[in-house]
């Protein structure tokens, strides 16, 4: 279990500066972490379909006849309908859709910590420490975790099994 403050605090040890116990403390490591936490979390949730953050929902037309996307969702996956804003415009009374979620750290998965710290360190290096190097290195050191995490997270459910695909069936 992860708090905002537990992955900041990676963050800046990753930079090699002292962690932070609160974001109300009178520091630029607090000030910086508490402005680029939530930005920062919700880019990363959105670039790729992480299944600890997926969810399906089923929406139902609000009173103006309308389907709202739900405010916890970042981004919409799969969809039958056109995304016009918070709307979604459609025939049927129901609309099944697949989003990425708002997700809060202490559901996050260790990989997804790891890389979210990364992350973190690469958006305070430059505002904290303004070194290019370091901040090359911790750019290179995110693109390698992302791929990391990436297929981690593909590789936790087990593969659907394709029941039935003509090719398949002609070969036995």
């Amino acid at each position: 279990m992860f708090t905002k403050i537990d992955l900041c605090s990676m963050a800046l040890l990753k930079l090699g500066e002292k962690p932070i116990q609160s974001f109300q403390e009178n520091s630029a490591s607090a000030q910086l972490a508490q402005t680029l936490f939530t930005p920062t979390v919700e880019s990363l949730l959105s670039v790729f379909p992480w299944k600890f953050a997926t969810q399906s929902f089923t929406l139902t037309r609000n009173t103006d006849g309308d389907f709202i996307v739900p405010t916890e969702v970042l981004r919409i996956l799969k969809c039958e309908g056109q995304i016009n804003g918070n709307k979604i415009i459609t025939s049927g009374d129901t609309l099944e859709i697949l989003a990425i979620v708002k997700t809060e750290p202490e559901d996050f998965p260790s990989y997804f910590a790891s890389l979210l710290a990364t992350k973190l360190a690469v958006e305070f290096c430059i505002p904290l420490i303004g070194d290019t190097n370091v901040f090359r290195m911790m750019t290179a050191l995110y693109e390698s975790e992302y791929q990391s995490a990436r297929f981690i997270d593909s590789t936790l459910s087990k593969q659907s099994k394709i029941n039935d695909f003509s090719l398949i069936n002609s070969r036995f």
